[in-house]
């Protein structure tokens, strides 16, 4: 297995931070890959699948790039610089483009394990992989930017109210189940392969989500910065995803039948308010109304207040046709109900 030694005071600066390049790289691997974790990465793959796959052969050098970056078990480090958190896109990118391009070959050979393919000795490497990363964004992650940055948020949320009750170990062990775990002794399992271990002590490190379910990894900048990226919460990718029946949404009200779809798990007020969209205010006005009905219910996990559907309230959620499992997500989005699956 691969392990950080961290200090305290490494540990105690870390921080959860968002990146737009880290959910457009985590969507590259999964137009690579083509396998769905779930229904709406099945329905995102079916909408943008074709377009990747004609860019891809209409760019022979730029596929057999993807090809040798995403490597077997290791990605090559020029693709994912690590996160610095507030950054937009474009910056994010430019410093993909400002490798040198002895360095990136260098990075593909690691990827690789071995030699590098005649066709990828050239200097435009790092052109042509900033060049990808900028159409997986315009074309299938922009568009969805909003709404995902809401599911990382509420994310970010979940983690922190966790380290509340749970401290550090317990988030770290939440981050990737079965693949990050605390080990004690101040030693922090970041994967399962036969990596040498790398001590961070007094360096910067970032924790970052991305809605791609099967996906995650770690990156580095020298020994001043690391990152940890792992998928968020299947529940908050998964069910905020999930279509309002139209006959609930006139029934109750978009914004109220809204809330009462996603309490098919417990979620708490500022999780909803994230997901959603919602303000602070609406959504705790539909929280009491959907109490006073019957429909919801309080339970309190730790310092938490949570809050989920009852019998009722899923038989009402569940009726229509498009409710329940079989709802799909937002076109296009890739959001739909899933879990971690390592």
């Amino acid at each position: 297995m691969g392990w950080w030694q961290l200090n305290a005071d490494t540990l105690a600066r870390s921080r959860f931070v968002l990146s737009p390049l880290a959910e457009t790289f985590a969507c590259l691997k999964l137009l690579h890959a083509n396998a769905a974790a779930h229904p709406g990465e099945h329905e995102w793959l079916r909408v943008h699948g074709p377009a990747y796959r004609t860019l891809l052969a209409a760019e022979p050098v730029t596929a057999h790039l993807v090809r040798a970056g995403l490597g077997r078990a290791w990605i090559a480090d020029f693709l994912t610089p690590a996160p610095r958190g507030g950054e937009p896109f474009a910056a994010e990118v430019a410093r993909v483009r400002a490798v040198a391009p002895d360095v990136a070959r260098d990075h593909l050979r690691l990827s690789l394990a071995g030699p590098l393919p005649a066709v990828l000795d050239r200097d435009d490497l790092t052109e042509r992989a900033a060049r990808l990363l900028e159409w997986v964004w315009r074309e299938t992650v922009r568009p969805s930017w909003e709404r995902r940055r809401r599911v990382l948020e509420a994310d970010v949320l979940a983690r922190t109210a966790r380290m509340g009750q749970d401290g550090w170990a317990g988030v770290l062990d939440s981050l990737r189940p079965g693949g990050t775990r605390w080990l004690g002794g101040d030693r922090f399992q970041v994967n399962l392969h036969a990596y040498p271990p790398r001590e961070i002590f007094d360096a910067e490190l970032v924790f970052v989500p991305v809605t791609p379910q099967r996906t995650g990894w770690v990156a580095w900048e020298g020994r001043q910065r690391y990152a940890v990226v792992y998928p968020c919460a299947g529940v908050l990718a998964g069910d905020g995803g999930r279509a309002v029946p139209a006959a609930l949404g006139a029934l109750l009200g978009a914004g109220r039948a809204a809330v009462l779809v996603l309490l098919g798990s417990p979620l708490s007020t500022t999780q909803l308010t994230a997901v959603t969209g919602q303000g602070l205010g609406s959504v705790g006005r539909h929280l009491k109304v959907l109490r006073e009905a019957g429909l919801v219910e309080r339970r309190r996990a730790g310092r938490s207040v949570l809050y989920v559907r009852t019998a009722a309230g899923d038989m009402l959620a569940e009726a229509g046709p498009g409710a329940g499992a079989g709802a799909s997500a937002a076109p296009g989005t890739g959001l739909a109900s899933g879990h971690d699956d390592y």
